[in-house]
């Protein structure tokens, strides 16, 4: 038994050896990293309601301080941090007064720890809780620069200074193609901040977390700064045309645009022959919208000859929908001049089955987020990637033929083991 445990182990380690060699290796240690540093902004609710004692047996105030100085020591070195507050100054009654009481306690910038706990430790519980101005003011302190950009919004109650909605605040955000992204945290939550704090975090791509205990508080804070950190790719924004003749050119990579409901965008993209067009589009839905929708990515000729589809159909359960399509563009004859053969126009039409009832908002338009990717395309009928394996064909191969050798190698040695146990 023990020499069956030790071959299998060895079969397996084999196995992961090979995987692991054939896999594509990382970027040498060492190397510049060019990319700008991420943006990220708190903004904390510290409005009345903070002084609540319901978050572990101590306030609202006091789980959120301990959470953030928890954070500030583990916020990495190249994450540009910065904390505003909303309801933090103007204890009174006037509205137009407290709906301004917005202001930013650390600037983003790099972070100096100890100054950055000094500043948290000297808010207080006071007055009202106005959403929607502190995401614009949060916005425009993370503006500049083609850094990553997040907004951590952390409040226990819905906005008090209507009729500027902040989810309609965060979809103009949104619109603006500034790549800024908003995720909420609501303390203890009832219904309606619940609701309103999904609808901030979906408009902007973010997400919505309902917290309960301070360490719960502490973990997901840390989790989404850490996050910012993460490369990332950032889509670039554009807009689709009425029709192919005028739509933009896109080359390979992420883009992001805004489509009203039930509207067709073009895109155009220049293909080489041996080269494999690949495709993807998702629409999201972030308003209230009917159930039964759907989205269409259709490649076409530059002479409306339609090349191939790919479509998707959504109930209402998710907040996206996507699909993709595949085109290989047939290898050419070599000029008489020699260079490669020209680039042939592919349109690319996205098209939505979205509705919605009148009451909702229609502008901006929904927002689309479109890949581009141009690869080489099968060189024939018997190229593995043909059959839908893409690239990964060749370690699919490997490890087979491994696991082959592998399972004949262990019968060999058991049958060996067997016929030398009989012969004693």
């Amino acid at each position: 038994m023990i020499i069956r445990k030790r071959l299998a182990a060895g079969v397996c380690g084999l196995l992961a050896t090979l995987a692991v060699g054939l896999l594509p290796t990382p970027a040498a240690a060492g190397e510049p990293d060019t990319k700008p540093a991420p943006k990220v902004e708190l903004v904390l609710d510290v409005s009345g309601s903070m002084r609540a004692r319901d978050l572990d047996g101590q306030s609202r105030m006091a789980a959120a301080k301990t959470a953030f100085n928890e954070v500030l020591d583990a916020v990495p070195g190249e994450v540009q941090l910065g904390i505003r507050t909303l309801g933090a100054n103007y204890p009174g009654q006037d509205r137009k007064v407290g709906c301004k009481d917005t202001k930013l306690l650390y600037p983003v910038g790099p972070l100096d720890r100890t100054e950055a706990k000094t500043a948290v430790a000297t808010l207080t519980s006071t007055g009202w809780t106005p959403i929607g101005p502190s995401l614009l003011a949060a916005a425009d302190d993370l503006k500049g620069g083609e850094a990553t950009r997040r907004i951590v919004l952390i409040t226990d109650g819905e906005d008090t200074c209507q009729p500027l909605d902040p989810c309609e605040v965060a979809r103009d955000i949104a619109a603006k193609g500034i790549h800024l992204t908003v995720d909420t945290l609501g303390l203890l939550p009832d219904d309606k901040t619940r609701k309103q704090l999904s609808c901030i975090a979906e408009a902007t791509g973010g997400t919505y977390t309902s917290v309960q205990h301070t360490g719960q508080l502490r973990d997901r804070v840390h989790q989404l700064v850490d996050r910012a950190a993460d490369p990332v790719v950032t889509p670039v924004a554009t807009q689709g045309a009425q029709e192919c003749s005028t739509a933009p050119e896109l080359k390979p990579g992420l883009y992001n645009d805004r489509e009203k409901f039930a509207e067709h965008r073009w895109y155009r993209v220049g293909v080489r022959p041996g080269q494999e067009l690949r495709a993807s589009v998702s629409i999201g839905a972030d308003r209230a919208v009917d159930n039964d929708y759907g989205v269409l990515l259709r490649a076409v000729s530059a002479h409306g000859r339609e090349i191939v589809r790919g479509s998707e159909a959504g109930d209402g359960r998710t907040d996206a929908v996507s699909t993709g399509l595949r085109y290989p563009m047939p290898d050419a004859d070599t000029p008489d001049g020699g260079g490669e053969p020209p680039a042939e126009t592919v349109c690319l039409q996205v098209s939505n089955s979205f509705s919605a009832p009148a009451s909702v908002k229609r502008d901006p338009g929904l927002p689309v987020e479109l890949a581009i990717d141009l690869v080489d395309a099968p060189h024939d009928a018997a190229d593995p990637a043909s059959f839908g394996l893409g690239r990964g064909w060749w370690l699919l191969i490997t490890l087979a033929l491994a696991g082959l050798v592998g399972g004949l190698v262990w019968g060999w040695i058991s049958r060996w083991r067997i016929s030398v146990w009989r012969t004693n």
